[in-house]
């Protein structure tokens, strides 16, 4: 399938996308399981949040009832409930989530920004043609001398976090160093690496709750490869691939899915448009992904209303500093300028999706 043609499919009416998905999802599983061909082997679903549970709860209505797995430790209690009630199998994370924070540093801003981030806060990197990239946006000789706004960390991020490189934009003023570290690899070591390896061990290959329509690096990923994906190294089935979030919804008001509490429940507005009356989406506790883009009461907000205990120990003690004083996600909401500590008297929608 074309990008072309991905974007055709997205235009269906709801009743052909579910018939689609139900077509993709049985294709997969008998490519997969089928004794003669390529693989011979097992099919499981990795389930999180809504999104995957209804993918769950679908798979099982069109009687392809395979393993169900998930870290549900670093998933809101809520989804755990939900994950323990539909027979989910837990596994366990490879590092626990204040290890993460403490030695690998904060998921700030998005994964792509966060990865820049991280050689930024890093003294005499090896990488100084990568650092003057991020720093200026020129690619230099490996690049053809070319500008590449994609690869530059917008201004707003330099200014916070580019001290060290500070030479390469002497145009700015920066504030020094920030007593925190930030990394993207939170995700490996806690999810996609034990999910992996669980996959590997049971000789499996997954369904992922994925939609295109959530942006991002998911986007074109599956508009590139499709629903079923049979790559060298990655082989999975995302039927829900050409989805809206109104699909997605509706299937699971049809399905009648269970809600997890966070998402609150599925509503519709006059004019027919479905929400969820909390969050849009959820995920670990202690992600600030895309957390400079919401409207309050954003993600931690949210957590302090569910759990104040689990609040106060990611907002004040879950890491120490070289000075022995402890501190959390405050100090880090802090520094990029994302209020936390007052209660919002708004009642507004969040939304977790991962933004750039």
């Amino acid at each position: 399938m074309d990008i072309k043609t991905f974007q055709q499919y997205q235009q269906l009416p709801y009743e052909s996308k579910i018939s689609h998905a139900a077509k993709m999802a049985k294709d997969f599983y008998n490519t997969i399981t089928s004794p003669v061909g390529d693989y011979n082997a097992n099919c499981h679903v990795s389930v999180g949040g809504l999104d995957s549970i209804t993918l769950l709860c679908f798979l099982r209505s069109i009687g392809i009832d395979v393993p169900a797995i998930s870290v549900s430790i670093l998933e809101d209690r809520g989804n755990q409930e939900i994950h323990k009630q539909l027979g989910v199998i837990p596994i366990k994370p490879y590092m626990s989530k204040s290890k993460v924070l403490q030695d690998l540093g904060f998921p700030v801003i998005s994964k792509a920004k966060a990865n820049k981030i991280n050689y930024l806060l890093t003294p005499d990197s090896e990488k100084q043609t990568f650092i003057h990239a991020i720093m200026t946006g020129d690619m230099g000789e490996q690049g053809h001398f070319q500008h590449s706004n994609k690869i530059k960390l917008p201004e707003k991020w330099i200014k916070l976090f580019g001290y060290n490189y500070r030479e390469h934009r002497p145009d700015l003023a920066f504030t020094k160093p920030p007593e925190f570290k930030v990394s993207s690899r939170c995700c490996y070591y806690m999810k996609e690496k034990p999910a992996d390896d669980w996959a590997k061990e049971h000789n499996s290959y997954p369904y992922l709750g994925l939609m295109a329509s959530e942006g991002g690096q998911r986007e074109m990923g599956l508009m590139k490869n499709g629903c079923n994906y049979y790559g060298k190294n990655t082989v999975r089935s995302c039927p829900f691939a050409i989805f809206s979030r109104q699909d997605l919804l509706q299937l699971a008001l049809d399905l009648n899915v269970p809600v997890p509490r966070a998402y609150g429940e599925i509503k519709r507005k006059d004019d027919g448009t479905l929400y969820t009356t909390r969050a849009q989406r959820t995920g670990c506790s202690m992600c600030g992904f895309g957390i400079h883009m919401e409207q309050r009461p954003h993600r931690f907000d949210r957590l302090r209303e569910d759990n104040p205990k689990e609040w106060h120990y990611w907002m004040y003690e879950c890491c120490t500093d070289s000075d022995g004083e402890k501190y959390g996600w405050g100090r880090v909401l802090d520094y990029i300028g994302v209020k936390w500590q007052d209660i919002p008297q708004t009642n507004e929608q969040i939304s977790l999706f991962e933004e750039e």
